[in-house]
């Protein structure tokens, strides 16, 4: 009763990696926790939004919560779910109504560690698997056509993410359709491509949390994975206005080449991104080839001028220039336009740009002053604080760079009693002396994999 009314929570030393204290975990369980009658009725909500009492009477209709999702590499995918009320037969269709489809299935299992067992029917409380499910994943509500929405759990956002690779170049293809069919079983994870840094990122609770997944898909899909941490995607921007020419210039025989341009290169506010103005008059540029020079100044500006990032915040204005009626043409002020946002670039006093996080750290009270010590090591800037029962929520401003490895940091200070959310918020400049480091170390690894 006392777990029933959540003023008990039992406390198991286990590892999940190692495989201690799983049989204890599972004793708990049976021996401790409330049954199915013991939780009594659930809240649903019917297709107006409207609250709906479901009961756990095995003469009700069918209702089920999918609270789990394996992808077996054979088997293909089985759908975990709890039967709610009602009597779920060996084989028939249910209504999945969150997706709202209808789904069939051939074949009820119960599913002890690796055993699955066929079953004739499955009442209230009852933990049972049926496989291969068209549309149905994690969270999703299945009835036996009731249109009603059992409470799902809001997944965790992920806290902490790295870089993935395949341990061989031959498994490039491999490992993403792994990954792919993991995510269907863990909802607790995210999977990205960054352009920027061009490295597959997986996100996830923790570093346990990846480690396990990257042995899953070795054991499952016999494919290896490395992990790292993942790159910072660095922004470029200037902090002084300049006016320069771009003249591209050619003659080889035939037709040459000829374009020229003058620009003005000025910093924007942050945020405000990248914008182009035509201030040509008189037609000393003209107008057909003036998108030309705006695409030069794009296309050079994505490759930065300090460390390869792109730049951000700042104003192109061409305003003068010249053409020739034979040699000038759309890819001779193309290449005018790139000559002179690079030829601006190297005196407008450019800088490095990082993304910046807002987090909010949840922890006890009696761990507020060394989170806070740690925050401002990292070069953080808090904001304020919040309570919040008996824990106290730290809201701060944190470079990416410094808490890309946060998680375990924070189990470590706290004991295991902190969390935490972050989200990006902007980008500021990086200070002087980590700002050189950052473009040594960028440049140095291009030119190792070169």
């Amino acid at each position: 009763q006392g777990i029933l009314d959540a003023r008990f929570y039992p406390a198991i030393c286990c590892s999940a990696t190692k495989m201690i204290g799983i049989d204890t975990i599972s004793d708990i369980i049976n021996d401790y926790m409330p049954s199915p009658l013991d939780r009594g009725d659930w809240t649903a909500k019917d297709d107006k939004g409207e609250d709906v009492i479901i009961s756990p009477d095995p003469d009700a209709e069918f209702s089920g919560f999918v609270f789990n999702t394996i992808v077996d590499p054979y088997a293909g995918r089985l759908s975990l779910f709890r039967v709610i009320s009602g009597t779920l037969g060996k084989e028939g269709n249910v209504v999945n109504t969150t997706k709202d489809t209808k789904e069939r299935f051939s074949q009820l299992l119960e599913i002890a560690g690796k055993e699955q067992k066929t079953i004739t029917y499955a009442l209230p409380g009852s933990i049972v698997a049926v496989a291969k499910l068209k549309n149905t994943l994690t969270g999703d509500t299945l009835t036996g056509g009731k249109e009603i929405q059992l409470p799902a759990p809001k997944p965790m956002p992920p806290v902490i993410s790295f870089a993935i690779s395949p341990k061989s170049k031959n498994d490039e293809d491999k490992i993403h359709e792994a990954v792919r069919k993991i995510l269907e079983e863990d909802t607790g994870l995210q999977l990205n491509r960054n352009e920027e840094t061009r490295q597959t990122v997986l996100s996830g609770r923790g570093l346990v949390h990846i480690e396990v997944t990257a042995e899953k898909i070795q054991r499952k899909f016999n494919v290896g994975m490395d992990i790292e941490t993942p790159k910072v995607a660095y922004r470029e921007t200037f902090k002084k206005k300049i006016r320069v020419q771009g003249k591209h210039k050619k003659q080889s025989g035939g037709h040459g080449q000829y374009g020229d341009c003058w620009i003005v290169l000025e910093p924007l506010h942050k945020g405000s991104g990248f914008e182009f103005v035509d201030k040509i008059v008189g037609g000393v540029i003209p107008k057909n080839y003036i998108p030309a020079v705006e695409a030069g100044v794009r296309d050079a500006s994505k490759a930065g001028i300090l460390a390869g990032f792109p730049c951000v915040d700042f104003r192109v204005t061409v305003d003068f220039g010249s053409y020739h009626s034979v040699d000038s043409s759309e890819m001779a002020f193309k290449m005018a336009g790139t000559l002179a946002f690079k030829k601006a670039a190297v005196d407008a006093k450019a800088v490095l740009l990082e993304p910046v996080m807002k987090i909010a750290v949840k922890v006890p009270e009696d761990s507020t002053g060394d989170i806070m010590g740690d925050l401002n090591s990292r070069r953080g800037r808090v904001l304020g604080m919040d309570s919040e029962d008996d824990k106290q929520i730290i809201n701060a401003l944190v470079p990416m760079a410094e808490i890309l490895r946060y998680a375990p940091d924070l189990s470590s200070m706290t004991g295991g009693r902190g969390t935490f959310t972050m989200e990006f918020e902007q980008y500021d400049e990086v200070p002087g002396d980590m700002a050189k480091k950052v473009i040594e170390r960028v440049n140095s690894e291009k030119e190792e994999n070169k």
